[in-house]
């Protein structure tokens, strides 16, 4: 019998650093995975507060009394202009009634690269406002998308398909009614083109856009 126990104790001594670092694997990849789903949840939150900031600011105060980043519908480009990508819509509604959508509008011809938008449309057609969300657009130049740079982006307010006609929805360098940004005028074209396409998929989609149950796995 001791034979036997002296036997077996080489192999347990190699078996105890198998077995702790089979432990420490395991434990390590908990951690990343924990660590994942924290950072994920982190940039979800953050991209909704960033979402309900820009909402409030193309929404008019005390004209809606719902929660239009609840109230959401989901589309894909094969819907909404400029990408493939599922896109969400946002509604504002007083006492049931539509009040205004807010789309995810993606402009794919920034100078480099798309340029990401909301672009609010009250329910009688006209814009509450336009705002970008993401872009690349070069510093100093394009990025005065940004109302935090300039105002041009707020020259949509009020606007309609049908002010200017849709053929008019152009800068005014491509012979349109639209003012263009110095020195940045491919971002200009970008966001003016979108915003005109929005206005357009909105006309032919407006019983649609505010019809659809929400969805649901949309937070």
């Amino acid at each position: 019998m001791d034979t036997g126990s002296s036997e077996g104790l080489p192999g347990m001594r190699l078996l105890i650093p198998v077995l702790s670092l089979v432990l420490l694997a395991a434990l390590g990849a908990a951690l990343i995975s924990a660590t994942d789903r924290l950072t994920r949840k982190r940039v979800a939150e953050n991209e909704a507060a960033q979402i309900m900031k820009v909402l409030g600011a193309l929404l008019p105060e005390g004209g809606y009394d719902n929660s239009p980043h609840l109230d959401v519908i989901t589309l894909t480009g094969a819907k909404l202009p400029g990408s493939n990508a599922v896109l969400p819509v946002y509604r504002a509604r007083l006492a049931g009634e539509p009040v205004a959508a807010i789309l995810t509008v993606i402009a794919p011809g920034g100078y480099v690269g798309s340029i990401r938008l909301l672009v609010g449309i009250r329910a009688d057609g006209t814009i509450s406002g336009v705002r970008a969300l993401e872009h690349r657009e070069t510093p100093g130049l394009g990025d005065s998308i940004e109302t935090a740079r300039s105002d041009w982006i707020r020259m949509f307010d009020g606007r309609s398909i049908a002010d200017p006609a849709p053929a008019a929805w152009l800068t005014r360098r491509n012979g349109g009614d639209f003012d263009q940004i110095s020195g940045a005028t491919v971002t200009s074209r970008a966001v003016v083109e979108a915003v005109r396409d929005a206005l357009i998929f909105f006309a032919e989609n407006r019983d649609m856009l505010f019809s659809t149950p929400v969805d649901r796995e949309t937070p």
